[in-house]
C-alpha cells in the first residue's frame, strides 16, 4: 500500500476532482458518488482523508470546463429545455412559492440531470392534492432541509412536455415541500454571488440571456 505521504495533497485534490467532474458530466452521478468514485481512481484502495477530497465548489469548476470541452454544442441546449420545463412547473405551482434549486439552476445540468423544485406553503399536502387533481401520478421520498433541519417531504415524478415528440426522454422532477415559514429571510448569495434558489422571474431571465448570448449559459 502507497503512503499517503508520497502524495502531493493539491494534486490529488485536482485528480479526484478533474475524474469526479467526469463522472457527473458523463454519467450522470451525485457528487457524493462521484467523489468517492473518483478517489478510489486516484489513489486506489488508500485511504484518503476528508482534507485530501475536494470540495463541492472544485468540482462544479471543474464540470463546468468538461463541458466546456465537451459538451459545448449540446449542453447549452439540454440546459435550456431543462430550464423551461423548470419553469412550466414553476408557474404551474406558483401559489404554492415554488423555486428552483440545483444544477439546472447553477448552469451544470446535463442529459441526465433532474429538476429540483422547492415549494413552500402553510400546508404542503396541497401540493400532492394538486398533482393527483392533474393525475400526475409522483413517487414519496424525503429531501434533507436546506437548513439542515431534519428531513422533508419530497414529489418526485417524471416529465415529458406535450409539445415534445414520444421519442424525447422525460425529465426527473423533484418537489421539496416546506413550510411558509422556511421562506422568511432573504435568500443570502454565497462567495461567488450565486443563490441557493431562485423564483420566477430570475428563471425567466435566465432564459432571457440564453437568448441574448446563445453562446453562454
Amino acid at each position: 500500500m502507497v503512503r499517503k505521504s508520497h502524495f502531493d495533497p493539491q494534486r490529488v485534490r485536482e485528480e479526484i476532482a478533474i475524474a469526479a467532474a467526469r463522472m457527473i458530466a458523463e454519467d450522470g452521478l451525485d457528487y457524493s458518488t462521484a467523489k468517492r468514485k473518483a478517489a478510489r481512481q486516484v489513489v486506489g484502495e488508500t485511504r484518503v482523508a476528508g482534507e485530501w477530497l475536494p470540495d463541492n465548489d472544485q468540482i462544479e469548476e471543474e464540470i463546468r470546463e468538461y463541458q466546456s470541452l465537451f459538451q459545448g454544442d449540446s449542453q447549452p441546449a439540454v440546459l435550456r429545455r431543462l430550464r423551461e420545463i423548470a419553469l412550466d412547473w414553476m408557474q404551474r405551482l406558483v401559489p404554492f412559492n415554488a423555486y428552483l434549486t440545483g444544477a439546472v439552476l447553477g448552469g451544470t445540468a446535463g442529459e441526465h440531470s433532474d429538476i429540483h423544485l422547492q415549494a413552500f406553503c402553510d400546508n404542503p399536502k396541497e401540493v400532492a392534492i394538486y398533482l393527483l387533481n392533474a393525475n400526475v401520478q409522483y413517487d414519496v421520498s424525503e429531501t434533507r432541509h436546506f437548513a439542515g433541519r431534519g428531513y422533508v417531504e419530497t414529489l418526485s415524478f417524471l416529465w415529458r412536455p406535450s409539445n415534445e415528440g414520444r421519442d424525447a426522454e422525460p425529465v426527473g422532477i423533484h418537489v421539496a415541500l416546506y413550510g411558509t415559514d422556511d421562506l422568511r429571510g432573504a435568500v443570502r448569495a454565497d462567495a461567488r454571488g450565486r443563490l441557493a434558489r431562485a423564483d420566477v422571474r430570475a428563471v425567466q431571465a435566465l432564459l432571457d440571456e440564453s437568448d441574448a448570448a446563445p453562446s453562454t449559459n
